[in-house]
């Protein structure tokens, strides 16, 4: 039985032990990511987002490129560490890749001068919602996952990799596969000191 919103909003976490086991089909996975990008907003209903779906051998080489990208800037001797973190997302299911079009966002701008300032961040809380709702979906389909950002390091290449638009902007990463360990338990600022509502 899938969780309901709620539940899913509370057992979402950033999971890191992952594994290559499916827990539904691909043509849901599919399903949560056209979800997503149809129904999740944006400013002026702008609809930049856009999203990379790479699963199998197109899994793998996305943290091959990035081990590869890591292994030019990290020192050997500190190597160790970051190749197992980066093989810890290789072992899961898929990564979605979440991309900004700048060109819709630069169009905005001439449209709407008074906005110009504004529609960069308008396009990254937008990113943001995207990302969200995703992960989101994917715990509901008992996905575990997290959200990186190797983007500069990796942009360049994925690009040519997968012949993508230079005018897509990379936002982030979001690997995802069968949780093989739960992460630790969330803790929680008062609400108190967060909230306020005046009736």
């Amino acid at each position: 039985m899938k969780k309901d919103f709620y539940t899913a909003v509370a057992d979402r976490h950033s999971f890191y032990g992952i594994s290559k086991e499916n827990v539904t089909t691909d043509e849901v996975i599919k399903e949560v990511i056209e979800q997503a990008v149809k129904n999740t907003p944006s400013a002026f209903n702008s609809q930049s987002a856009r999203v990379v779906l790479l699963l199998g051998k197109y899994h793998d080489k996305l943290w091959d490129i990035t081990k590869e990208a890591l292994r030019k800037i990290v020192p050997a001797e500190q190597f160790g560490s970051t190749e197992e973190k980066i093989n810890s997302f290789g072992n899961g299911y898929g990564t979605v890749l979440f991309f900004e079009d700048a060109k819709v966002i630069e169009n905005l701008q001439t449209k709407f001068p008074l906005y110009k300032d504004n529609f960069p961040g308008f396009s990254l809380q937008s990113s943001g919602m995207h990302q969200y709702v995703v992960w989101t979906a994917l715990e509901i389909e008992g996905f575990g996952a997290s959200l990186q950002h190797y983007n500069e390091l990796i942009e360049a290449e994925v690009k040519k990799e997968w012949d993508i638009s230079d005018s897509w902007k990379l936002v982030s990463q979001m690997p995802f596969g069968k949780p093989t360990a739960q992460p630790d338990e969330k803790q929680f600022e008062p609400l108190e000191n967060r909230i306020k509502i005046f009736k």
